[in-house]
């Protein structure tokens, strides 16, 4: 038989500060006063299915403006207090001692620490000092999935090993209050601060990380990403995305799957990254889904926003608490690149 990873067991965290959409609509509206494309793009709060979002930092913390410095500073201390909170949830879920964990796998897009994450967790939680570490970053939204690959490859790589998976977004610290640009205002109202992570092992019982692929789409490398300003952040979106999403993300996933022996047919549990309700439509009807099957996605966006990397994390542990059973997942996401990452999972 095969040896695959398995995903022993996954955790999740957010910071302190809940925000409350219409707190944060009362907000924009203040700080945007006098925008002239103010109440066009107003609707777009009402729009992301979003209630509630979680910020490392209170809300008044937006209403004046930061410095990269600052941001930054805020960034590692933040990311590296719910990077610390998720492994102790693995650990303990896992019943396993911090000496097990024999590699660290962390991925993040919101900001920039060197030493890396990865290092800054192994000295402050006092880990194996022959741990390996793997930081990534640049993957955006998409690094849930491709990052969790490359954990799987890890542990492939050394079986019996635990291979620590971490990912960390803290997104809302890139609100900028001084652009009136769509952009801004839709990374205002999609965005929230997260993190989660997975223990993975070729020992031990999970579902099992079958195979991985991705697919960038040829002149695609503006539709998504940061413009870097002197103040941090700026976001890039694309309009198109959806239409992306809804036009061209079959064929991907069809290809993949057919190497494999599977067709979409198959697969009896979506585990997607809930870019923004208008991503989820676009998915359900990529994947020739009936409207609403992907109600975890849309819960998890309800309840925390888009935490880019983790959300989709958040949504495979949510489906590790509810049912129904499942055989063969597919978990997907899209990032910079313009890039989507697949994994196939089996749950035997």
């Amino acid at each position: 038989m095969p040896l695959h990873p398995r995903i022993l067991t996954i955790a999740t965290a957010v910071p302190p500060y809940r925000l409350e959409q219409d707190d944060v609509i009362q907000r924009v509206r203040k700080l945007f006063a006098g925008a002239p494309t103010l109440e066009r793009l107003m609707p777009v709060f009402e729009n992301t299915g979003i209630r509630t979002r979680y910020s490392c930092v209170p809300i008044e913390w937006y209403d004046r403006p930061h410095g990269w410095t600052e941001r930054n500073r805020v960034y590692i201390a933040s990311a590296l207090d719910l990077l610390e909170t998720t492994t102790i949830k693995l650990l303990d879920r896992a019943g396993l001692n911090k000496t097990a964990i024999d590699a660290v796998v962390t991925v993040s897009t919101t900001g920039i620490a060197t030493p890396s994450l990865d290092a800054l967790l192994i000295e402050r939680m006092g880990l194996r000092r022959d741990v390996r570490r793997l930081p990534i970053f640049g993957l955006g939204c998409a690094g849930g999935t491709v990052g969790l690959a490359r954990a799987a490859s890890q542990a492939l790589a050394a079986p019996g090993e635990t291979v620590l998976f971490l990912v960390v977004e803290l997104c809302a610290l890139a609100f900028r209050g001084d652009d009136w640009s769509k952009s801004n205002i839709v990374a205002t109202a999609l965005f929230g601060d997260g993190a989660a992570g997975a223990l993975l092992s070729t020992h031990g019982d999970g579902p099992a990380i079958i195979a991985s692929t991705e697919h960038t789409w040829p002149g695609s490398l503006d539709v998504m990403g940061w413009d870097i300003a002197d103040d941090g952040f700026k976001a890039v979106f694309s309009r198109d995305i959806p239409q992306l999403v809804a036009t061209e993300l079959r064929a991907v996933a069809e290809a993949f799957l057919g190497r494999h022996g599977l067709a979409l047919a198959d697969i009896d549990r979506f585990l997607c990254h809930p870019g923004g309700a208008k991503v989820i439509t676009a998915l359900e009807h990529a994947f020739h889904l009936r409207h609403g099957a992907l109600a975890g996605a849309r819960l998890v966006l309800r309840d925390y926003g888009n935490m880019s990397a983790a959300t989709v994390l958040f949504v495979m542990d949510q489906m590790r608490t509810i049912g129904p059973q499942w055989n063969l997942g597919l978990m997907t996401a899209l990032g910079p690149g313009f890039t989507a990452g697949f994994l196939l999972l089996a749950n035997r």
